[in-house]
């Protein structure tokens, strides 16, 4: 056999059971031996190979794929995909191909082979390992590197392989060894005491549950989560983990997060962050007010994140957190009753909906779409709520996801363009499940050839675009900080944007136009909605609409700016409804005025 054919065995041995690819010279030994051997889908781009691999093992239940891209352009292409998967820590695997062995220039020369470019030192930065292949390697090593993008804190693994090897005669005498599980990162069981001790003796304590809490996890533990009745927060990356609907709900605080969640998540006297980085977004910039009165307990499976200066974590525990909340939850961790009904009254005193915003008329409200969508979807369905800009950050401070939904974004890169891409690689894990995506009109642009993929392949996506004739998020900027000199932001500054229903047309996709708050009612949306294959709804929103609330900066005694904690958000709440969802905090932590 030659090294492409029994590579190709390998990988399906290890559990890959499809390909996302743009085809290449400098591939196609390994494409003609892994299509003959899994299901192999064709992208009109190496960037929407890489994004819809890491959606598809984001929400598979069963086998996994990988990305493969040709030498030179084929790399490059796909680094924005290997960013974001790293900066995620999403399971990623990446196969390059490369030109012929004798043909590359070593540091010698700029350049030798056609298309050759050094892609394993472009990569390095932003993945787990990344190898030049130069002879065929052992099942054995493949199972090494291959595990290492699943196993620990998960990245992407970059492997190049040249074209003369993926075409070497191979004599397979091997014996593959059925690959094991590494054990996960386990912490004590005097940690997990310590903590149900610190837990026992609070007063307001708070669950939240990162990206790095698994699904499975999550489901499995919710009735022992119920019975502890200790509140529980998301991350964004942890939106699915528990329903709206569950009791102990109290949503997801962020930098752009829900401000009910925020206020009850800074009152808090202990957090429990499971399996969440704590990064900025999630702090809040001003992080050193990040829970002001409270301690925080952080259980994370990377040291490094531990270690870092922000937040001022009290208790630093590394491991596996799905192994300690699993043991955590069995423990007696007290009577929080009191506490309990206190966030139940600030979820009800303070609603997703503020009326705050300012819509236009002729135009639907984005924050009422997003809760009219939340009410219309079903349980089985997948959400992709792109990953930048208004629709984004609407959607994660507004939808009420169920129990069951799977909801997945890429919010540490924050790039345009990953809505498409991502939805089509959860509709092929999905097996015809409907996924529900949600964009901005910028955003999607980016990579509407896609479009093409998600059509060919009559994929079940009903794609929502918020047709704002622009960047929402980039205009809102240019008005709030430099008096509304808008520079290449919109149509009207020279952005191009398609006309959407034509573009969609072209490729014979279904249209329709949203732009009152009932639409769930009309029956010919509810028909494209529940019909099988893509859909496209254009959702007219404001290109002046407001976004709201939000953190702003206010100017210090000293002059200086700093951005607000998160408690205080944008505009003030009246003070009636301060008082009532503010009682914790003392005569000397209240709101400063914003500026």
């Amino acid at each position: 056999m030659k090294y492409s054919e029994i590579f190709s065995d390998w990988l399906i041995e290890l559990g890959y059971d499809h390909c996302f690819f743009v085809g290449g010279g400098n591939i196609m030994h390994l494409i003609e031996s892994i299509s003959i051997r899994m299901q192999c889908t064709p992208v009109i781009h190496e960037v929407a190979a890489g994004i819809a691999a890491e959606y598809y093992n984001e929400t598979s239940e069963a086998g996994k794929a990988f990305a493969l891209v040709t030498a030179g352009p084929g790399l490059t292409n796909i680094i924005t995909a290997l960013a974001g998967a790293f900066l995620e820590s999403r399971e990623l695997l990446v196969i390059g191909g490369q030109v012929k062995t004798t043909d590359l220039a070593l540091g010698e020369v700029r350049q030798r082979g056609i298309q050759e470019i050094d892609g394993v030192s472009i990569s390095k930065p932003i993945t787990k390992t990344s190898a030049l292949i130069m002879e065929p390697i052992s099942f054995n090593r493949l199972n090494q590197l291959v595990d290492i993008t699943r196993t620990g804190r998960k990245g992407p693994v970059f492997l190049e392989i040249p074209l003369d090897v993926q075409a070497k005669d191979y004599s397979n005498n091997e014996q593959p060894i059925k690959k094991e599980k590494l054990p996960a990162g386990e912490t004590t069981d005097a940690q997990v005491l310590d903590v149900a001790s610190l837990l026992k003796q609070s007063q307001r304590p708070v669950f939240l549950l990162g990206g790095g809490i698994t699904r499975a996890c999550a489901a499995q533990l919710l009735p022992e989560l119920a019975r502890c009745n200790i509140p529980v927060a998301t991350t964004w990356n942890g939106a699915d983990r528990i329903g709206s609907e569950e009791p102990i709900y109290i949503g997801r605080p962020n930098t752009w997060g829900q401000r009910s969640a925020n206020l009850i998540l800074q009152q808090a006297d202990l957090l429990v962050a499971l399996g969440t980085r704590l990064g900025l977004q999630q702090t809040g910039f001003n992080w050193q007010e990040f829970l002001p009165l409270g301690e925080t307990v952080q259980v994370d499976i990377d040291q490094c994140e531990l270690d870092k200066s922000h937040p001022d974590v009290k208790y630093k525990i590394c491991g596996d957190a799905n192994y300690f909340l699993q043991k955590l939850v069995t423990k007696e961790l007290g009577n929080h009753d009191d506490w309990m009904n206190f966030t139940k009254d600030v979820r009800s005193e303070v609603p997703l909906i503020e009326d705050v915003n300012i819509t236009n008329s002729n135009y639907i409200s984005p924050y009422n779409f997003v809760d009219e969508l939340s009410n219309i979807s079903s349980q089985t369905d997948l959400i992709i709520p792109c990953s930048s800009g208004g629709a984004f950050t609407t959607m994660m401070q507004t939808f009420q996801q169920k129990n069951g939904q799977k909801i997945i974004s890429n919010k540490g890169l924050a790039s345009m363009g990953y809505g498409l891409s991502g939805a089509i690689g959860a509709a092929f894990s999905s097996r015809g499940k409907r996924v529900i995506l949600v964009e901005g009109d910028g955003g999607f642009a980016q990579n509407l050839q896609e479009l093409g993929t998600a059509k060919i392949n009559e994929l079940n996506i009903k794609i929502f675009i918020f047709n704002d004739s622009g960047y929402a998020s980039i205009r809102m900027t240019q008005k709030n900080y430099f008096g509304g000199k808008y520079v290449g932001c919109d149509r009207y500054t020279g952005l191009g944007l398609p006309h959407w229903e034509s573009l969609f047309a072209s490729y014979k996709i279904p249209t329709f136009k949203i732009d009152g708050t009932n639409f769930g009612n009309d029956s010919q949306f509810a028909q494209l909605f529940e019909n099988e294959g893509p859909v496209g709804f254009i959702v007219n929103i404001d290109p002046e609409q407001t976004y709201l609330p939000k953190i702003m900066s206010r100017v210090t005694k000293t002059g200086s700016m700093v951005s607000n904690p998160l408690h205080i958000m944008s505009p003030d709440l009246t003070e009636d409804v301060k008082k009532r969802v503010e009682k914790y905090f003392s005569a000397g932590d209240e709101a400063p005025v914003n500026t």
